[in-house]
């Protein structure tokens, strides 16, 4: 049985995954910390505050699991010190909260191309996160690598919207990838028994992860 700290909840992946995760069986607990409050979700303890970092640290139970999914744009954020604030330094208090509550086993959504060394600002705050959460030691840390995500935003973005069509056509870790995909793919890989060390898992993977899941059922 497995307790989760969630963050990312009010997002196209993290939504996706909080539903799956209310209906697995094998979750006791979910604490699910978030800027601004959820709607209305039985069993999920929700602090909230605009700062997410103290809304994390109300979170005072044990948990096993960590999942972060959260993710915006420099153009959402507003500026770069935002989007660096966003996409790396609470990924990193999420990270840090959930080895403060015990937990063993960490799955975050980062993207593809992420590299500390990019000349791209995007791709290399993905790829220094990706670093700083490695240099945790987490006995395990899988960290997804998702293509261009679809699904129904709260707010659209311009150029995801444009380019989604394209990126449909495109082979292998190009191809755009179902938000449900990437959240299926991620509970299933929590629960896999070889599911220890660094793990990347790209785009093509995940569709295959969450397509076989699918079948099983």
């Amino acid at each position: 049985m497995q307790r989760i700290l969630l963050t990312g909840a009010t997002g196209l992946v993290g939504g996706h995954l909080l539903r799956l995760l209310i209906n697995e069986p094998r979750i006791t607990a979910i604490a699910a910390p978030t800027r601004r409050p959820l709607d209305d979700v039985a069993g999920v303890f929700n602090p909230h505050d605009p700062q997410l970092t103290d809304a994390l640290a109300q979170v005072t139970e044990p948990v096993d699991t960590v999942f972060c999914c959260l993710g915006t744009t420099r153009r959402e954020a507003g500026s770069k010190e935002a989007f660096i604030h966003a996409d790396f330094t609470l990924v990193v208090d999420t990270a840090i909260a959930g080895l403060r509550l015990g937990a063993k086993q960490m799955l975050v959504v980062s993207a593809m191309g992420a590299n500390a060394r990019s000349p791209f600002f995007y791709n290399r705050v993905k790829g220094e996160m990706e670093n700083a959460l490695i240099a945790q030691e987490w006995p395990s840390l899988t960290i997804a690598r998702p293509s261009m995500l679809l699904g129904d935003r709260q707010k659209t973005r311009v150029n995801e919207s444009l380019l989604a069509p394209l990126f449909r056509f495109l082979p292998g870790n190009w191809k755009s990838i179902r938000a449900q995909d990437v959240a299926l793919a991620l509970l299933t890989l929590a629960f896999s028994p070889d599911n220890r060390g660094v793990q990347i898992i790209r785009s093509a993977q995940l569709r295959a992860i969450a397509a076989e899941r699918a079948f099983a059922k």
